[in-house]
């Protein structure tokens, strides 16, 4: 049985990955590129699609790798020991904005950000690969995945909180506060990838092939329960991508860029900063409710269900910043489906991966959870690029001056671009909701 020590391990990964640089990028992108950095409306959306086509090679790739990798540290552990700083690094690069002009940033943006999707796939495939071969016991891989997202929801509830107070302890330009976050939140991230990567143990050993072969990428197709799974992971991020990616545009166009209650600031990161403890402390409870229930399908079902009727209220509610906190209410109840979801989705992987190995005779587990991590990066940055593209539809123009190197942001319709943005961060995510309780019904795997 694993030590609590090695639990606490495995959920720094997840705090260094999903609740430093995927929280900052999930909420932080569009914006970030459109409203400070200088991107254009279409470069930024082009961006985050020449992304996903990428990660369509390269994650299942890296699963495939990372299954016949042998090392004194084991099969996935050495990617992120040996990942750890570069992960850090290249998060650090993507938050800053370069004193160049429109092609110059253009390239820079693209760069960094294909860099940062190529390194956060070298660490974060092997490591939700890890929960195949720590334990056999099921029960167990409901308590990491269980630390793994009560790890990655504090390490978010912490990030988001603490970034309006540490814009204003850094001062000057928007520019010049990222580019120094990115740098502190940088480091933050490495050394929790190192410590987990240095803490875990694997103690089953992966049944390799003898070789490489495209059999395990043709076996996937023919795997019902991934096909639906993969399914349902997309549309998750896609339900988390939309409400984050419209967030800031939300208080900057609609709710002001800041409500001050007291010695209380209440921004996007803030706002959005609720939801994350309710999702660490229900995905704490996660395992509990799922016994509760009898299955994680049913379980998941619920959840989606919490969802889906809290996102749809949120859009008959005012807009208007005197209701910020029916508002924060209804962004709680909702993240308390979000919480009890979250750590089921990677223990079902680790059933498909057992169905998988017991078919098929040998070990595709990096390969199926590399499904999973693409299907993170797919929903979030798809979901961002629709929100770049739809919002520009509405009347956004985002831009950098020629002469100047300046962001310049237009607004042609300000009424029409509030109520995209409030469509998006309710109506949107609901439809994703119903979609994944009808996805989940279909699954065929009915532990």
């Amino acid at each position: 049985m694993a030590k609590l020590k090695e639990k606490i391990g495995y959920a720094l990964g997840d705090a260094a990955a999903g609740g430093i640089t995927w929280k900052v990028m999930s909420i932080a992108f569009p914006v970030f590129f459109t409203s400070i950095f200088g991107l254009t409306v279409a470069d930024t959306a082009l961006l985050m699609l020449i992304a996903r086509m990428f990660d369509v090679v390269t994650d299942p790739l890296m699963g495939s790798l990372a299954d016949r990798t042998q090392s004194r540290f084991g099969t996935y552990r050495p990617w992120m020991i040996y990942g750890a700083i570069p992960f850090g690094l290249i998060f650090a690069l993507l938050l800053y904005t370069p004193d160049f002009g429109p092609v110059g940033k253009r390239i820079w943006a693209y760069t960094f950000y294909l860099l940062m999707m190529v390194i956060y796939t070298a660490v974060n495939v092997p490591y939700g690969s890890m929960l195949g071969v720590m334990t056999d016991d099921d029960n167990e891989k409901n308590q990491f995945s269980s630390f793994r997202m009560v790890g990655a929801y504090a390490m978010g509830f912490i990030t988001l909180l603490s970034f309006p107070y540490l814009q204003k302890l850094v001062g000057g330009t928007e520019q010049h506060q990222y580019a120094v976050l990115g740098a502190f939140f940088g480091v933050l991230a490495a050394a929790g990838t190192l410590a987990c990567g240095l803490l875990t143990k694997e103690r089953l050993k992966p049944v390799r092939a003898e070789k490489f072969s495209f059999k395990p990428f043709a076996d996937l197709f023919k795997n019902k329960p991934w096909i639906f799974l993969t399914l349902i992971g997309i549309c998750t991020n896609f339900f988390n991508g939309f409400r984050y990616a419209v967030a800031a545009y939300m208080f900057d166009y609609i709710l002001g860029k800041e409500i001050t209650i007291g010695s209380l600031i209440i921004n996007y990161t803030v706002f959005m900063t609720f939801g994350e403890v309710t999702c660490m402390i229900f995905g704490g409870l996660s395992p509990k409710f799922t016994q509760w229930v009898g299955s994680k399908r049913k379980a998941f079902m619920v959840a989606a269900l919490i969802c889906a009727i809290f996102s749809l209220l949120f859009f008959f509610m005012p807009q208007d910043a005197a209701y910020i906190w029916a508002l924060i209410a209804i962004v709680v109840i909702t993240s308390v489906g979000i919480g009890l979801y979250s750590p089921l989705l990677w223990s079902m992987y680790a059933d498909v991966a057992d169905y998988a190995t017991e078919k098929n005779g040998t070990s595709s587990t990096g390969l199926i959870f590399s499904s999973g991590t693409m299907a993170q990066k797919f929903g979030t940055a798809i979901s961002g690029s629709l929100v770049a593209l739809l919002l520009g539809a509405a009347g956004f123009i985002s831009g950098t001056d020629v002469e100047t190197g300046e962001t310049i942001v237009t607004i042609t319709d300000m009424n029409a671009v509030k109520d995209m943005v409030w469509s998006i961060f309710s109506i949107f995510p609901a439809i994703i909701a119903g979609i994944i309780i009808l996805l989940t019904y279909i699954y065929p795997i009915k532990k």
